[in-house]
This record gives structure tokens, sequence and C-alpha cells, in this order.
């Protein structure tokens, strides 16, 4: 039996995961994408290389001996790598699983209007899974009573307006209870939106950098070395499934905010993010 926990991650800048960053003329570097809504995600392996390192980094510092690993050990959490004479012999497997990481709220620039926080029901039934929240799953095209977008002339329907045309807000409902605990979204600026929808929704939010390689010596661009890089940007809220086989994992502080990066390009400032865990 597997002890369930789950980790909420806020971006506080732009987070790339995907891609590695390259010099060929013209290149995207994507970010790795969920296959059914086509919305950005943090493959698990990335979550676990991340709190791998952070584990050993630790330990480098205070070297243990060659013996078997100790709960103060990331060989001990995360497995470690086949070493002739171990007792144990060979691999070992992680104590502690992660899963990928999805989005549950995307902040959505709307011009002449607040920025909105967006997501679809195929999302928050993920969430639901993960948290166990006893709350409905909204329908499409919900937002709450009190959200701040145009009315349409002699009606009290409500649109939003992004830039690739208009979205018309067919049901309100309080959904105060799908933020989760301790992050600070206004309630009033959330909207669900179709399954069939977020995909596009998604790719006008994103965050696009077009860069350039210089030359070493002179400050000119090397030849045609001009690539994009594409982004999941500032304020977006995932949520990623952990399973345990035993109590004791040393990060699961509830009351201890992580700060951590994530993805590629740290050095010009992408990545840097905010967990919180939780769980049973």
């Amino acid at each position: 039996m597997y002890q369930r926990a789950y980790g909420i991650i806020e971006t506080l800048a732009p987070l790339h995961v995907g891609a590695s960053a390259g010099e060929e003329a013209g290149n995207l570097n994507l970010i790795f994408r969920d296959q059914f809504t086509q919305t950005g995600i943090i493959p698990g392996s990335s979550i676990r290389g991340r709190f791998r390192a952070d584990m050993r980094s630790k330990r480098l510092k205070n070297p243990l001996d060659r013996e078997i690993p100790k709960p103060i050990d990331d060989r001990y959490w995360y497995g470690h790598e086949a070493i002739q004479g171990r007792e144990d012999g060979g691999t070992t497997e992680a104590i502690v699983k992660f899963e990928y990481a999805s989005l549950v709220w995307l902040p959505v620039f709307c011009p002449g209007q607040p920025v909105v926080w967006v997501t679809c029901p195929r999302l928050l039934k993920r969430y639901k899974q993960i948290v166990g929240i006893d709350a409905p799953i909204p329908k499409p095209y919900t937002a709450p009573a009190n959200l701040r977008a145009r009315r349409v002339d002699g009606t009290t329907q409500k649109v939003l307006f992004f830039n690739l045309g208009f979205l018309t807000i067919d049901h309100t409902a309080d959904l105060s209870a799908w933020i989760p605990e301790q992050i600070d979204i206004d309630r009033n600026l959330l909207v669900v939106v179709g399954n069939e929808d977020i995909a596009q929704i998604h790719d006008m939010a994103l965050y696009r950098q077009s860069r350039v390689k210089l030359e070493d010596d002179v400050k000119k661009v090397a030849g045609s070395a001009f690539f994009n890089v594409e982004a999941l940007p500032e304020g977006c809220i995932l949520i990623f499934p952990i399973a345990l086989k035993e109590l004791g994992w040393k990060e699961l502080d509830l009351n201890k905010p992580l700060s951590l990066y994530f993805g590629g390009l740290e050095s010009v400032g992408f990545g840097r993010c905010q967990v919180r865990l939780g769980g049973n």
C-alpha cells in the first residue's frame, strides 16, 4: 500500500520544461504538453530529479559511507546506482514516486480587462482525483457571478475578450473550492472553459522569447543562429501526485513552502517556482 500525497507548484517566473535550448536556425524550443488537452506539463522525471538533486547536494556536503543508504540519504528514497558487492545487490526501487504535474489554473491576458485564470473540466477532474475534494466539477464556460467582464448589450451575459476572439460566460458558480490552499488567486477572476477550447487559449497565454547567439568577441549575431523559446507564464498553478511506500520522507513538511527551480534556462531567469506539499 502507498501513502498518498501531492504537490502544488506555483510558477514565479516563466517555466520551460521541454526541448533543450539550441542554436539551430529557426529552432523553436517547445514545452512538454499533455496529449489530450495540449496544455503544459512537468514530467514526473523532472520533478523527481529536482527533489533528488536537492537531497543529494546535502549528502555530498556531509558524505556518508558506502554501506546501505540511510533514511537521510537520497539513495534511500530515490534508489541507488548499481554498485558491486552491495548486500541488496544492484539498483533499488524508489520509495517515493512522482507523476507528472498538470495545470490547474493558467493566467491569460484579456486586452482592456483584468487577467483571468482559466482551466477546463478535464484538468479539474485530475485535480479532484488527486486532492479528493467533494465539489462537483463545474460546467464549461462557468465563472463567478462577480467576474469583472463586459456585458452583452441588453442581456445579463458577460463576455471576455481574448486576443483571438470573444468568450461568452454561460453559467455562474462559486469556484473557490478549486483554488489550492495557501494559493493567492482572486476567486472572482476564475473561468472554466470547454475541453475543446483550452488548447487554443493555452497557446495564446504562453510566454515566448526570441533569442540569438552572439559572436564570442563582438556583439553581433553569429550567422543565422536565431531561435525561439516558449514557456508557461508566471502565475500558473500546477498539481502532481506523490506515492510513498513508507512514511518519513523529510521533504513532506506541510508548513514549509519550497523554493525550487524546474526545467532549463535557469541562468536567464526561467524556472523559479514555489512548491507546497500536502496529503495524508
